[in-house]
């Protein structure tokens, strides 16, 4: 048996990897093959097709979140493992060897799920409204020789205006300690750092090759460390972040069309599911739209049609054909155009909006915000007054940091629909040739990932 390791570096193309000699090389050593991804081409989707080999039709992951329509919310960012339909990787690995062992280092949908080693980012808490950096480890001893040795988890270099590249060393830290220590068969680890910059700046930006080149140097040494170990190291990425400078407002259409409700309380307008005749969950390049009554779906598809920046509006055929056929999916899936983005914003006047808007509020919102890597340039001195809120935290005060715009114009780049052109694609790249090949799709990698672990068969 092969001891193996998946590198998923989020936003990695064949156009960043001129930046990164040291990852190059993993292809040097065997070879690189374009990926082609799923529809939509955003992390949780992506991780579960890679693990368990299926279409969102089969392993129900449509977007990053969806509308449960069983508990009437909009919930984004699970982390239960249930959520994913589908046999995962490690099962099947175990039937061939029951012994079979994986680390799960920050791939999404980690709590619960049946590895012998996880690690993801999970805050604490308070009771009085704080929340703290923190992490969730299986097992419970896990997260004390995790922090002993390489600190708390840095949650707020993780996602929001100052993500960068600490929390991804203390994930590359991480995995070494628990490659070496714990000895799995299978380490997976999930390195968000190329996530960033390309959104705040675009991908073709200076600051993005900068940053893609001090995540090479980051993970110079891990790489040198995994192949004296002897380990088969496989690097992939789940999508590839265009230019984007339009957004969206699709939830604004829907109200102003009389489709979206919501309701006030202390002066902040509240998505309201429960009575929408129909509205949309965002999430960067697509949209789900849920519709409540059929005989609106004509209407609402002309209405999204319409909107600029759109390109396609996906009905029941559509999502057929693009493996999104599923009860969790809106009765229209929405994609935008290459150079688009879709806001959750659902107010007409920003006076209105919930306080969680100008928030890191990832759990909140019914859809995803970009914004939220970006300082508002619009309140005199916004970093003085954060340095300020977070020393009223420490002495044990309630505090609310408002750091985000609600001037989306700030973005520079996105992902979600299919690649236009391969070089700003997904990738693969595998230290071992003997599988090598020009392209691969998302559903075909555990197939793959199972070849290359050499595993025993029992009798």
């Amino acid at each position: 048996m092969t001891r193996l390791v998946v590198l998923d570096i989020v936003g990695l193309t064949p156009r960043l990897l001129r930046h990164m000699p040291a990852v190059s090389a993993v292809a040097g050593r065997g070879f690189q093959a374009r990926m082609d991804t799923v529809l939509p081409a955003v992390t949780c989707t992506v991780q579960s097709t890679l693990l368990t080999g299926e279409l969102p039709s089969v392993h129900g992951a449509v977007a990053n979140g969806w509308y449960f329509r069983d508990l009437g919310e909009v919930l984004l960012w699970r982390q239960h493992n249930a959520l994913v339909g589908g046999e995962k990787i490690w099962d099947t690995a175990r039937k061939a060897d029951p012994g079979y062992t994986v680390a799960n280092i920050c791939w999404w949908y980690a709590m619960g799920a049946d590895v012998d080693w996880t690690v993801t980012p999970r805050p604490v808490y308070y009771s009085d409204g704080r929340k703290e950096p923190d992490c969730y480890t299986w097992p419970p001893s896990l997260h004390d020789e995790l922090t002993d040795r390489l600190g708390t988890f840095p949650l707020f270099t993780y996602w929001g205006p100052n993500a960068g590249l600490p929390s991804t060393q203390w994930i590359l830290g991480a995995a070494r300690q628990i490659f070496d220590e714990k000895q799995p068969d299978l380490t997976l680890v999930y390195i968000p750092h190329l996530d960033y910059e390309p959104q705040r700046t675009g991908p073709g930006s200076p600051e993005t090759a900068r940053e893609a080149r001090r995540l090479d140097d980051a993970l110079r040494p891990l790489l040198d460390h995994f192949e004296k170990e002897g380990a088969t190291v496989v690097v992939l990425s789940e999508y590839g972040i265009a230019p984007a400078s339009r957004p969206v407002d699709i939830n604004r259409a829907l109200r102003e069309a009389g489709l979206l409700e919501v309701h006030t309380q202390d002066g902040m307008e509240y998505l309201d599911p429960w009575t929408s005749r129909a509205f949309a969950v965002a999430d960067h390049q697509l949209a789900h739209v849920y519709v409540r009554d059929p005989a609106d779906l004509d209407r609402v598809a002309e209405i999204v049609a319409e909107l600029d920046g759109v390109d396609q509006v996906l009905d029941a055929a559509g999502k057929k054909e693009h493996g999104l056929d599923h009860e969790r999916s809106g009765e229209l899936v929405v994609v935008a155009e290459s150079d688009a983005w879709f806001t959750y914003y659902y107010w007409l006047d920003d006076a209105r909006a919930p306080d969680f808007a100008r928030q890191v509020e990832i759990h909140r919102k019914p859809g995803y915000d970009p914004a939220e890597l970006l300082y508002d340039d619009t309140v005199p001195a916004l970093k003085a007054r954060v340095i300020g809120q977070v020393a009223r935290k420490k002495l044990g005060l309630r505090y609310r940091i408002q750091t985000v715009p609600l001037d989306p114009s700030g973005v520079s780049g996105s992902h979600g629909r299919l690649p236009d052109d391969p070089q700003d694609g997904p990738v693969l790249l595998c230290s071992r040739p003997e599988f090598t090949r020009e392209a691969i799709h998302a559903t075909e990698v555990k197939e793959l990932l199972l070849g290359l672990a050499d595993l025993k068969q029992t009798e």
